[in-house]
């Protein structure tokens, strides 16, 4: 990370060190304006994040380690289950050969999985849950298509570590996995999975230790002057003003600039399911399984730390509004994943 010079407080942050921490983030600059408000807006920061998110909070921390005052608002809370990043768990591979974008994804991705293994050891002294397990990733499809193709152009292209294995390989690795009809395995053994909601609680630990502060409640856009944006406002009836804001709304984006935002993001929703491991039966859990990816399915082994089961995500459908929408999977939905146990492992 960029260190800063100067003193201490805000003289150490200035614009042009944010927009190079930011890149191309979504930020609305803050005005200076000399004229008295009625109400005089509360400078809390030099930096509010909306959204405490993956995005928003890991956004909110670095900016902190730049030398950054700053707040987070979200309506809900870190972690809260209403967000993306409050799952359960998330997979972190780097097998994108299907996407436009893909070999800058791999990037990432590969740097992600480098940094989370960071952030297990830096927070060993903090006490902080563990968060990734590198399970590896097991791809298996029915035959070479143009996904498998341009993952492995991405792999070579980054040096990727991967193996190409061959249906008795899979076999005498794991022997509960069923491989009858799929023809293709690639496995990648740096990928894992991540304590999604755990992730976002320890950032936001760690964020507010450091002097950090987190708002629970909703933010509306508040004076502006053209283009730039005074201060936003809470539900509490607060005004606060900073020098930048960061909006880092995720499913929400929509909602709070629908005529920027409303037809920029594809935003779907997953079924997601966690059935039981037989007591005493290891073949399914971490470190004995797995990640996995068959033709319209993903998931990964149960992790002895949260005990929630073998998780099994098939096709999800459009979301409704992330205020109210119902967060419960349909029965018309329930066979598709039991499907996917009788064929691929059925000792469960």
């Amino acid at each position: 990370m960029m260190r800063l010079k100067g003193g201490p407080g805000r003289d150490r942050f200035n614009r042009r060190d944010f927009l190079a921490a930011m890149g191309s983030g979504l930020t609305i600059a803050a005005s200076r304006a000399e004229e008295v408000a009625a109400v005089q807006p509360r400078r809390s920061s030099d930096i509010v994040v909306i959204g405490a998110g993956a995005f928003g909070m890991w956004t909110a921390l670095y900016l902190q380690r730049l030398g950054a005052k700053v707040t987070v608002v979200d309506l809900y809370g870190a972690g809260n289950s209403r967000q993306t990043s409050g799952g359960e768990t998330r997979g972190v591979r780097t097998s994108y050969g299907d996407r436009p974008h893909g070999r800058q994804w791999t990037e990432w991705a590969r740097r992600a999985i480098t940094r989370w293994k960071q952030w297990d050891e830096e927070g060993q002294d903090r006490l902080l849950p563990r968060l990734f397990f590198r399970t590896g990733d097991l791809i298996l499809r029915g035959e070479t298509n143009t996904y498998i193709t341009d993952t492995l152009s991405n792999w070579d292209a980054l040096s990727v570590p991967y193996e190409v294995l061959t249906p008795d390989e899979v076999s005498t690795r794991w022997p509960w996995i069923r491989y009858d009809g799929l023809g293709v395995a690639l496995y990648e053994p740096d990928a894992g999975v991540v304590r999604a909601r755990r992730a976002i609680e320890s950032v936001a630990r760690v964020f507010v230790e450091n002097g950090g502060r987190i708002e629970v409640g909703q933010a509306a856009l508040g004076d502006r002057q053209g283009r730039r944006l005074g201060n936003i406002t809470l539900s509490s009836g607060d005004n606060l003003s900073a020098d930048s804001f960061v909006f880092a709304c995720g499913p929400w984006f929509p909602k709070v600039f629908p005529d920027l935002m409303a037809k920029r993001l594809r935003i779907s929703m997953g079924h997601v399911f966690y059935f039981s491991v037989p007591p005493g039966d290891r073949r399914f859990v971490y470190p004995y399984m797995p990640s996995y990816g068959v033709p319209g399915c993903t998931g990964w082994p149960a992790l002895p730390l949260d005990h929630r089961g073998f998780r099994v995500r098939t096709g999800g459908r459009p979301p409704d509004d992330p205020d109210i929408s119902d967060r419960w999977v349909a029965p018309q939905y329930h066979e598709r994943p039991r499907e996917v146990l009788r064929r691929h492992f059925p000792d469960l």
